[in-house]
């Protein structure tokens, strides 16, 4: 019950409150919702990056839960914590969040934070690097491009019928959209952190002789550092094999020039954790809400959706998001 839609003086209105403040009452349970802001982690992975031992963050854990300011989703055995989003939250609870923003996190827990990404990012390419032979083959037992590549073509050039400057591909994999990006934009910036994939999306480009398209080996961050030079960005099942997906997010919001857009494919969320080791995945999918939440809280407007069902049951969704020619953020 959030304490906007209870009239004041019910039992369960400061029942609410109560919980809320008991929740802020400890400086290591707002660190925690800091730290939450823009990823999910396990129960293990935050003992980590806090140096506490489990009894002690899971109490920590239901207490923010009990005040509904995170929620639990689980991942194949595993249960990851997220923060709340805050459209469902209660003014004062979102209050209490953007003050835990407003304060910068410990160097320590940054670092750990950061280790913690680090070891999803290179899980990742190591799993490019040993099964790029594979890697179409693979891609058939999820998501068989087939099924979803008029989709997200039809999207893509109703969204941006007009020829554009420049244009950036995160993830090309083996480089099956760089031909249309290449018809679509004067320049083409492919960035992909396995060499592997970039040698595949190298012999796509040379078989079609695109010129004008420029291959870099990186990450979401080499994306952001294009700050405001990219007239449209897309992401195309790449999310689920990132470290960060809501930081993907905002680094590809930072290369949007105002007024730019993003195309962004991936799987909603499912339950067959075989894909972990089978595919390299690193998240069994994503909610579309989760998805908007952290498009909204890196500037971007969604303008259009779009949800497949595949044969084999999974569910693609397609969405277009768009940075406003005057940034606002929420």
């Amino acid at each position: 019950m959030t304490l906007a839609a209870t009239p004041i003086g019910l039992p369960e209105a400061f029942d609410a409150l109560a919980r809320l403040y008991k929740a802020a009452a400890d400086p290591l349970r707002l660190e925690i919702l800091g730290a939450l802001r823009q990823d999910s982690y396990g129960v293990l992975e935050l003992c980590r990056i806090f140096g506490v031992r489990q009894p002690a963050l899971s109490h920590h854990l239901k207490v923010l839960a009990d005040a509904g300011l995170v929620g639990r989703r689980r991942e194949g055995t595993s249960i990851f914590y997220h923060r709340s989003s805050a459209v469902t939250l209660e003014p004062a609870a979102q209050a209490l969040m953007a003050a835990a923003d407003a304060i910068s996190l410990r160097e320590d827990t940054a670092l750990g934070i950061a280790g913690i990404r680090r070891e999803r990012a290179d899980s990742s390419r190591a799993f490019f690097a040993d099964n790029v032979s594979k890697f179409r083959e693979q891609q058939e037992l999820i998501a068989p491009p087939a099924q979803y590549q008029g989709a997200v073509i039809e999207l893509l050039q109703a969204q941006q019928p007009a020829r554009v400057a420049t244009a950036l591909e995160l993830g090309p994999g083996d480089g099956w959209l760089l031909p249309l990006l290449s018809a679509q934009a004067s320049r083409v910036i492919g960035i992909d952190n396995s060499p592997e994939m970039l040698a595949q999306a190298r012999s796509t480009c040379a078989a079609h002789g695109l010129g004008n398209v420029e291959l870099l080996a990186g990450d979401g961050a080499a994306a952001g550092a294009l700050a405001g030079s990219v007239d449209l960005a897309v992401c195309n099942m790449v999310l689920h094999h990132t470290a960060s997906p809501a930081g993907i997010l905002a680094q590809l919001a930072e290369a949007l020039v105002p007024g730019g857009s993003l195309l962004l494919t991936d799987l909603c969320t499912h339950d067959q954790a075989w894909a972990r080791e089978a595919c390299g995945d690193l998240w069994l999918g994503f909610a579309p809400t989760d998805l908007a939440a952290w498009a909204a809280l890196a500037g971007l407007i969604e303008q259009h959706s779009l949800y497949l069902a595949l044969r084999n049951g999974f569910r693609v969704q397609l969405h277009i998001f768009q940075k406003p020619k005057e940034q606002v953020f929420p």
